[in-house]
């Protein structure tokens, strides 16, 4: 069931082998006496790609977490618990993870050397429905499944941006009332759904819905629009937003407005954690807290 389990998630059976530390006949071998055993083939094989057929896909959600709880176990039983390792998987937006969580990685890396990276930048879906591929999704923004798992890591700050020469054109707004008369970059998230600007000074608050000309659904494209004079955005102070405010090529908007500050959650799909999981998310909370996102104290597991 652990061969087949792993085989699945990395749809390689080199891959799984070498996550598993066996040899790839061995693994080859026990997927096929298991489908014997079941009288049912759980898997397709073409000299290309490996994919779960509808049986596979059926026994897969099934046998996932039994696997993993037994790993659990396993790990307990032998006095591991304090020392990850393994693969681990993350899915992660592909500009945070890019802006704020390299340099995360690589310290977890050379702490924890035995644990390997799996590094997902480029899935669209909900963390929901990508737990066959990862152990851990990094999620910006509210969740819409409140029965999800999650560990709140902290708030991302974010701010109004335009180049100076859009500025020195339009004139520089000095309340956000004054927003619907420029253009405002929109920001799509990939499911279609427009990230409003919930804009805060103080205690005033308002919400602001972008959009004129732009809609992207990256938010590097948005930076890049924003610099090349294309409107005022909203961006998070990640290093490249702060290498175009030094190099002149941004500048802040309404400078006493805040976008946000925007949630980012570490989402599993069981709290049962084996420890490279949950000495990864103890360490996120930790880096990105002293990486400038606002720290939440005692941030629950929320279900």
């Amino acid at each position: 069931m652990e061969f087949f389990v792993e085989v699945a998630k990395t749809c390689n059976f080199g891959r799984a082998a070498a996550n598993l530390g066996v040899p790839k006949s061995t693994v080859s071998r026990q997927v096929a006496e298991l489908e014997r055993s079941l009288g049912l083939r759980l898997l397709s094989r073409t000299t290309r790609r490996v994919e779960l057929t509808d049986a596979g896909l059926l026994y897969f959600e099934r046998c996932q977490r039994i696997v993993s709880e037994a790993q659990v176990a396993h790990e307990e039983l032998q006095k591991l618990v304090e020392t990850p390792s393994g693969p681990l998987r993350v899915n992660m937006p592909a500009d945070f993870g890019t802006d704020f969580l390299a340099e995360v990685f690589m310290e977890f890396s050379q702490r924890y050397p035995e644990v390997t990276f799996y590094l997902d930048l480029a899935s669209p879906e909900h963390a929901g429905r990508v737990f066959q591929r990862c152990d851990i999704s990094i999620e910006i923004g509210e969740l819409p499944d409140s029965s999800q798992i999650a560990r709140l890591l902290g708030l991302l700050p974010a701010y109004l941006y335009a180049s100076p020469e859009y500025l020195q054109r339009h004139g520089a707004p000095r309340h956000p009332d004054d927003l619907t008369r420029h253009e405002c970059l929109e920001f799509r998230a990939h499911d279609g759904k427009v990230t409003r600007w919930p804009l805060s000074r103080g205690d005033e608050r308002l919400e602001i819905t972008p959009g004129k000309r732009f809609s992207a659904n990256s938010v590097p494209m948005v930076r890049s629009l924003a610099s090349l004079g294309a409107g005022i955005a909203v961006l998070a102070p990640a290093r490249s937003v702060r290498q175009d405010v030094e190099q002149r090529r941004l500048q802040r908007v309404l400078p006493g407005w805040q976008a946000g500050p925007f949630p980012v959650y570490a989402v599993t799909d069981t709290r049962l954690l084996p420890a490279k999981t949950r000495i990864f998310i103890e360490f996120l909370v930790e880096r990105l807290r002293d990486g400038g996102l606002a720290p939440q104290h005692n941030a629950p597991l929320l279900q």
